[in-house]
Protein backbone atom coordinates (compact mmCIF):
# COMPACT_ATOMS: atom_id res chain seq x y z
CA UNK A 1 0.00 0.00 0.00
CA UNK A 2 2.73 2.36 0.67
CA UNK A 3 4.45 1.66 -2.50
CA UNK A 4 1.10 2.51 -4.49
CA UNK A 5 0.99 5.84 -2.10
CA UNK A 6 4.24 6.97 -2.57
CA UNK A 7 4.13 6.18 -6.75
CA UNK A 8 0.73 8.33 -7.53
CA UNK A 9 0.40 11.79 -7.93
CA UNK A 10 -2.55 13.84 -7.09
CA UNK A 11 -3.33 16.82 -8.86
CA UNK A 12 -6.61 19.22 -7.90
CA UNK A 13 -7.91 22.66 -8.93
CA UNK A 14 -8.02 24.65 -4.77
CA UNK A 15 -9.14 27.67 -6.52
CA UNK A 16 -10.34 29.73 -9.84
CA UNK A 17 -11.74 32.77 -11.27
CA UNK A 18 -12.27 34.11 -14.66
CA UNK A 19 -13.88 37.23 -15.59
CA UNK A 20 -17.65 37.99 -17.54
CA UNK A 21 -15.19 38.76 -20.85
CA UNK A 22 -13.30 35.30 -20.37
CA UNK A 23 -14.78 34.27 -23.72
CA UNK A 24 -13.39 36.92 -25.00
CA UNK A 25 -10.03 34.47 -25.98
CA UNK A 26 -11.43 32.80 -27.87
CA UNK A 27 -11.11 35.85 -29.98
CA UNK A 28 -7.39 36.22 -30.06
CA UNK A 29 -5.46 35.69 -32.69
CA UNK A 30 -2.00 34.66 -31.09
CA UNK A 31 -1.92 32.94 -27.72
CA UNK A 32 1.34 32.25 -26.41
CA UNK A 33 1.46 29.90 -23.24
CA UNK A 34 4.67 30.31 -20.84
CA UNK A 35 4.98 27.22 -17.97
CA UNK A 36 7.90 29.38 -15.62
CA UNK A 37 10.24 27.01 -14.59
CA UNK A 38 13.85 26.62 -15.16
CA UNK A 39 12.86 22.70 -15.58
CA UNK A 40 13.11 22.33 -19.31
CA UNK A 41 11.73 19.23 -18.86
CA UNK A 42 8.48 19.87 -17.09
CA UNK A 43 8.44 23.53 -19.24
CA UNK A 44 7.65 21.77 -22.81
CA UNK A 45 5.27 18.79 -21.24
CA UNK A 46 3.26 21.37 -19.47
CA UNK A 47 3.41 24.25 -22.46
CA UNK A 48 2.50 21.41 -25.27
CA UNK A 49 -0.17 20.73 -23.67
CA UNK A 50 -1.80 23.78 -22.66
CA UNK A 51 -1.36 24.58 -26.48
CA UNK A 52 -2.72 21.91 -28.23
CA UNK A 53 -5.98 22.00 -25.99
CA UNK A 54 -6.28 25.48 -26.64
CA UNK A 55 -5.85 24.93 -30.09
CA UNK A 56 -8.27 22.00 -30.32
CA UNK A 57 -10.89 24.88 -29.05
CA UNK A 58 -9.94 26.45 -32.35
CA UNK A 59 -7.33 29.14 -30.49
CA UNK A 60 -3.98 29.68 -32.01
CA UNK A 61 -1.71 28.89 -29.21
CA UNK A 62 2.16 28.59 -29.06
CA UNK A 63 4.30 27.30 -26.36
CA UNK A 64 6.93 29.66 -25.80
CA UNK A 65 9.72 27.16 -25.26
CA UNK A 66 9.54 26.53 -29.38
CA UNK A 67 10.18 30.39 -29.91
CA UNK A 68 12.43 31.33 -26.55
CA UNK A 69 14.23 28.28 -25.71
CA UNK A 70 16.60 30.22 -23.39
CA UNK A 71 16.44 30.17 -19.88
CA UNK A 72 13.20 32.42 -18.67
CA UNK A 73 15.37 33.73 -15.78
CA UNK A 74 13.40 32.15 -12.46
CA UNK A 75 13.78 33.93 -9.26
CA UNK A 76 15.60 36.71 -11.04
CA UNK A 77 14.61 40.14 -11.39
CA UNK A 78 14.34 41.45 -15.18
CA UNK A 79 16.49 44.87 -15.65
CA UNK A 80 14.37 47.46 -17.30
CA UNK A 81 16.14 46.64 -20.93
CA UNK A 82 14.95 43.04 -20.32
CA UNK A 83 11.11 43.93 -19.36
CA UNK A 84 11.05 46.41 -22.69
CA UNK A 85 12.90 43.82 -25.16
CA UNK A 86 10.35 41.50 -24.19
CA UNK A 87 6.76 43.70 -24.44
CA UNK A 88 8.41 44.27 -28.07
CA UNK A 89 8.92 40.58 -28.54
CA UNK A 90 5.36 39.95 -27.93
CA UNK A 91 4.41 42.69 -29.90
CA UNK A 92 6.79 42.07 -33.06
CA UNK A 93 5.02 38.59 -33.10
CA UNK A 94 2.02 39.79 -33.28
CA UNK A 95 0.95 37.75 -29.34
CA UNK A 96 -2.38 39.36 -28.05
CA UNK A 97 -3.03 36.69 -25.21
CA UNK A 98 -1.27 34.87 -22.93
CA UNK A 99 -1.45 31.81 -20.67
CA UNK A 100 0.86 31.97 -17.71
CA UNK A 101 1.78 29.11 -15.04
CA UNK A 102 4.36 29.96 -12.17
CA UNK A 103 5.36 27.86 -9.11
CA UNK A 104 4.03 29.80 -6.04
CA UNK A 105 4.54 27.47 -3.38
CA UNK A 106 6.90 24.22 -2.91
CA UNK A 107 6.42 22.42 0.41
CA UNK A 108 8.41 18.96 1.10
CA UNK A 109 6.78 16.44 3.13
CA UNK A 110 8.17 13.12 4.94
CA UNK A 111 5.83 10.44 6.49
CA UNK A 112 6.77 7.70 8.99
CA UNK A 113 4.49 4.40 9.59
CA UNK A 114 5.15 2.30 12.10
CA UNK A 115 3.96 -1.66 12.80
CA UNK A 116 4.81 -4.63 14.24
CA UNK A 117 6.22 -4.70 18.14
CA UNK A 118 3.33 -6.99 19.47
CA UNK A 119 2.31 -10.82 19.68
CA UNK A 120 -0.25 -12.24 17.14
CA UNK A 121 -2.46 -14.85 17.99
CA UNK A 122 -3.03 -15.92 14.61
CA UNK A 123 -2.22 -15.49 10.85
CA UNK A 124 -4.90 -12.80 9.58
CA UNK A 125 -6.95 -13.38 8.25
CA UNK A 126 -7.48 -17.22 9.55
CA UNK A 127 -8.74 -16.22 13.13
CA UNK A 128 -9.31 -19.54 15.04
CA UNK A 129 -13.13 -20.66 15.90
CA UNK A 130 -12.03 -19.82 19.91
CA UNK A 131 -12.16 -16.15 18.44
CA UNK A 132 -15.65 -16.30 17.85
CA UNK A 133 -16.76 -15.29 21.38
CA UNK A 134 -15.65 -13.52 24.03
CA UNK A 135 -15.39 -15.73 26.87
CA UNK A 136 -13.75 -18.39 24.25
CA UNK A 137 -11.20 -15.95 23.37
CA UNK A 138 -10.67 -14.64 26.78
CA UNK A 139 -10.04 -17.71 28.64
CA UNK A 140 -7.61 -19.06 25.89
CA UNK A 141 -4.47 -19.74 26.87
CA UNK A 142 -3.38 -18.84 22.89
CA UNK A 143 -4.71 -15.19 23.72
CA UNK A 144 -2.19 -14.21 25.93
CA UNK A 145 0.49 -11.91 24.70
CA UNK A 146 3.34 -14.68 25.77
CA UNK A 147 1.62 -16.80 23.45
CA UNK A 148 1.31 -16.33 19.57
CA UNK A 149 3.79 -15.32 17.32
CA UNK A 150 6.12 -11.56 17.99
CA UNK A 151 5.17 -9.65 14.88
CA UNK A 152 9.03 -7.34 14.77
CA UNK A 153 8.66 -3.82 14.76
CA UNK A 154 9.11 -2.15 11.23
CA UNK A 155 9.07 1.43 9.94
CA UNK A 156 8.63 2.88 6.76
CA UNK A 157 9.60 6.33 5.50
CA UNK A 158 9.08 8.12 2.48
CA UNK A 159 9.16 11.83 1.32
CA UNK A 160 7.07 13.61 -1.20
CA UNK A 161 6.69 16.59 -3.03
CA UNK A 162 3.65 19.36 -3.45
CA UNK A 163 4.09 21.80 -6.17
CA UNK A 164 1.22 25.06 -5.70
CA UNK A 165 0.40 26.43 -9.00
CA UNK A 166 -0.92 29.64 -10.51
CA UNK A 167 -1.87 30.10 -14.07
CA UNK A 168 -3.44 33.72 -15.04
CA UNK A 169 -4.84 34.24 -18.67
CA UNK A 170 -4.59 37.51 -20.04
CA UNK A 171 -6.21 39.52 -22.82
CA UNK A 172 -3.49 41.89 -24.03
CA UNK A 173 -5.84 43.29 -26.33
CA UNK A 174 -7.58 45.24 -23.40
CA UNK A 175 -5.71 48.81 -21.78
CA UNK A 176 -3.62 47.16 -19.24
CA UNK A 177 -5.50 47.24 -15.92
CA UNK A 178 -7.99 45.16 -17.44
CA UNK A 179 -6.24 42.68 -19.12
CA UNK A 180 -6.53 39.50 -16.68
CA UNK A 181 -8.98 37.31 -17.25
CA UNK A 182 -8.73 34.44 -15.35
CA UNK A 183 -7.03 32.80 -12.25
CA UNK A 184 -7.05 29.18 -11.48
CA UNK A 185 -4.63 27.88 -8.55
CA UNK A 186 -3.61 24.04 -8.23
CA UNK A 187 -2.25 21.58 -6.39
CA UNK A 188 0.08 18.54 -7.50
CA UNK A 189 1.31 16.31 -5.12
CA UNK A 190 4.30 14.11 -5.38
CA UNK A 191 4.37 14.57 -9.17
CA UNK A 192 6.32 11.27 -10.93
CA UNK A 193 5.62 11.36 -14.47
CA UNK A 194 5.59 15.09 -15.80
CA UNK A 195 4.43 14.04 -19.10
CA UNK A 196 1.05 12.24 -17.94
CA UNK A 197 1.02 15.29 -14.68
CA UNK A 198 1.25 17.94 -17.42
CA UNK A 199 -1.92 16.01 -19.38
CA UNK A 200 -4.13 15.87 -16.22
CA UNK A 201 -3.25 19.42 -14.84
CA UNK A 202 -3.87 20.94 -18.96
CA UNK A 203 -7.51 19.38 -18.59
CA UNK A 204 -8.43 20.12 -15.29
CA UNK A 205 -7.53 23.62 -15.85
CA UNK A 206 -9.64 24.00 -18.79
CA UNK A 207 -12.48 21.97 -17.00
CA UNK A 208 -12.83 24.83 -14.33
CA UNK A 209 -12.85 27.32 -16.68
CA UNK A 210 -15.55 25.74 -18.93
Amino acid sequence: MLLVISACSNTKVIASWKSENANQIKNNKNVLVIARTGDKQARIAFESEIAEKLNKEGINATSSFSILPTNLKIGKELTEEQKMAFKEFLKIEGFDGVVLNVIKDLEETTKTYSDGGYYAGATVPFYPSYYNGFYTYYFNPYSYTSFGTYVEPTTTTYSYKTYVLETVVYNLNQKENDQLIAVVTSKIENPQDIDNDAKVFAKKIFNSLK
